[in-house]
């Protein structure tokens, strides 16, 4: 059986899209939401998501610690933000290869902002097998589409909360009654 080379998910956040773009497009943030990711440090001086941005992520799967190396393929503001992961290491990204695309779209609803999250493998010239057979050693017992697709969820389900709340303490519309001092 062919493997899935692509899952997203959605989710709907009751705050404007061009917010939500602003903390997604900050890969230093990413960490905040991520099961994975625990942050990323931008490579050169600017610092507003551009296309050609460069950033190193750190992550980490149990005991397991990695960094990639991003380059941002979209940022447009509050419509879609995108970035290709291709070399990986263990403290410094060495190792040159496609690996993955990550592409996050906002679209206002209601009132709120539908963010659809997408992980497209970009492991092209891995033969079906191989991939298969490393996915499940990587993940333990899964395929990287099964396993990504949880992760997506996490993800969406933590920045909701986090630009709700956000929003809410803000407004002072928090759970019990107006904000204080």
């Amino acid at each position: 059986m062919p493997r899935t080379m692509s899952v997203s998910d959605s989710i709907l956040i009751r705050v404007a899209p061009s917010v939500v773009y602003e903390r997604l497009s900050d890969p230093t943030a990413m960490g905040g939401w991520s099961l994975e990711n625990k942050g990323a440090k931008i490579v050169g001086e600017r610092r507003a998501a551009h296309v050609g941005m460069v950033f190193e992520g750190r992550n980490t799967r149990g005991s397991f610690n990695w960094t990639t190396r991003c380059t941002v393929t979209a940022a447009d503001p509050g419509v879609r933000f995108a970035f290709r992961v291709h070399a990986i290491g263990f403290r410094r990204p060495r190792l040159p290869g496609a690996i993955a695309l990550w592409e996050y779209r906002f679209e206002a609803v209601d009132g709120a902002t539908r963010v659809t999250e997408t992980w497209t493998d970009n492991r092209r010239a891995w033969p079906d097998f191989l991939a298969d057979a490393f996915d499940r050693v990587a993940t333990r017992g899964h395929t990287f589409a099964e396993f990504q697709r949880g992760n997506i969820r996490t993800t969406l389900e933590r920045l909701k909360s986090a630009l709700e709340q956000d929003s809410a303490e803000e407004t002072g519309h928090v759970e019990g009654g107006p904000r204080l001092g």
